[in-house]
Parts: structure tokens; sequence; C-alpha cells
């Protein structure tokens, strides 16, 4: 009868003691919110980095975990932010953050996106990023979001080329700048650079005395150059070509 009781005393501590957990875990969460919305981030990074470690089994496991990389992103620190929504997307697969979190890491690895004469891992993961986001939420709120900014991206990588063909010119290797030129035309053919890529193989040709090849490509991708002002650029320099010879 003795050895009952004390179950029955200590089951009811155990759950008065979980109860309180719980209630603790609830008013921290709380207490966290409050410094993100404050805009405390450092305050709402230790809070939150505290309630992951604590409360990984409760309710709020997801929640602390989310709002920690939150905390991270709303800081600007990206890279941070993206080792925690991971963390989420990998270990909380059925997490209702899921979606919003694989979104954050898509604009995380945006925003730590260079200028184009940088270098561009942090590019080619946000368009990998992206795509896939595309192709597993296709009727996703962010898919048009998305798509703009794989555009804005493939931009600045076909500027990127059309910058090294540029520089190729400058050192008079004509060759290596066609071949930068080509690249970009093969690669990023729905961009606004395409047409500079045209005029700038125009432009190589000229320099190489090679009018008749200068004039040829002009003709077979004048459908491709749809600025008026670089149509008179591409002429311009197939006419010095010409007066050249």
């Amino acid at each position: 009868m003795i050895n009952i009781m004390i179950l029955i005393l200590v089951s009811i501590r155990c759950a008065s003691f979980k109860s309180n957990e719980v209630g603790d875990i609830d008013v921290q969460f709380e207490k966290a919110k409050t410094f993100l919305d404050k805009k405390k981030y450092l305050r709402a990074q230790e809070e939150f980095n505290n309630l992951v470690i604590r409360g990984t089994h409760t309710e709020l496991g997801d929640d602390s975990q989310f709002y920690l990389a939150e905390s991270y992103f709303l800081n600007k620190e990206y890279l941070l932010a993206i080792a925690e929504y991971d963390r989420l997307i990998r270990r909380m697969g059925f997490s209702p953050y899921v979606e919003k979190s694989r979104w954050r890491v898509c604009q995380s690895y945006v925003k730590e996106s260079p200028k184009y004469y940088k270098d561009q891992t942090n590019t080619q993961k946000a368009l990998s990023k992206l795509q896939e986001f595309i192709d597993d939420y296709p009727n996703s709120g962010y898919k048009d979001e998305a798509n703009n900014q794989i555009s804005e991206l493939r931009n600045k990588l076909a500027y990127k080329e059309y910058a090294t063909g540029v520089l190729y010119i400058k050192m008079e290797e004509y060759q290596s700048a066609i071949m930068s030129f080509e690249f970009l035309i093969d690669n990023y053919y729905d961009t606004e650079v395409l047409e500079k890529g045209h005029v700038g193989i125009i432009r190589c040709y000229s320099l190489m005395d090679e009018y008749n090849k200068a004039e040829d490509y002009y003709i077979n991708h004048l459908s491709e150059i749809f600025s008026n002002d670089l149509k008179e650029t591409a002429q311009n320099y197939i006419k010095k070509s010409n007066s050249s010879n």
C-alpha cells in the first residue's frame, strides 16, 4: 500500500513538473517573439536557441526553430539563417513552416548574390534553389516573385559573360572574346543581354578585319538584335571594317 502511495505521489510530481516546464516554454516563447517583433534580433536569437534545445519535443518545437531562423534572416545574417531553415526542413518535414522556410532559403541566397564582377557561386545556388522551389510548389503565392528573381539573376550571369568578352576585346584576344559572347548566347538566350552578345561578335569580326563574316553574322542574327541603337552600332562596326579593307 505504501509503495502504491509513493508511486502515485511521484507520478503527480512528474506531471506537475512537466506541466510547469511546458508553461515555462510557452512564456519564454512569447518573450522571444516579443524581442523579434521589436527587432531585438540578438535577444530573440538567444531565447529561440534556448527554446530549440528545451522545446523540440513540444508543440512549439517547429515554431521555435522557424523563428530562430527568422531572427537570423531579419538581422541579415543570411548564411546562418540558411543553416537554421535547412535544419527545420530536414528534421520537421511535416511542419507548416516548410514552404516558407524553403522560400527564405531562396531569398537568403539571392541576398548573398554579389555584383556581377565577383564570384557567382551564391547566384548559381540561388537559381538552383528558386527552380527547385517552383518545381515543388507550382501553385505557391511566391511563384511570380521567384520567376522574376530567376530572370534578374540570369541577366546578371549573362552580363558577367558579356563583360568578360569586352575585357578580351581590350586585350585584343578576339577569338576568346567571341567564345565568351557565344557562351552568353547559348546559355542566356532569354536575357536582356543576348543582343549585346551578337553585337559583340560583330565587333570582334570587324576588329579582325573580317568584313564578310561581320556582315553575314549581322544578316543572320538581325532578328535577335531588337534595339535600334545596337543595330546602328553593329552597322557602324561593319562599315568600319569595310572601309579598312
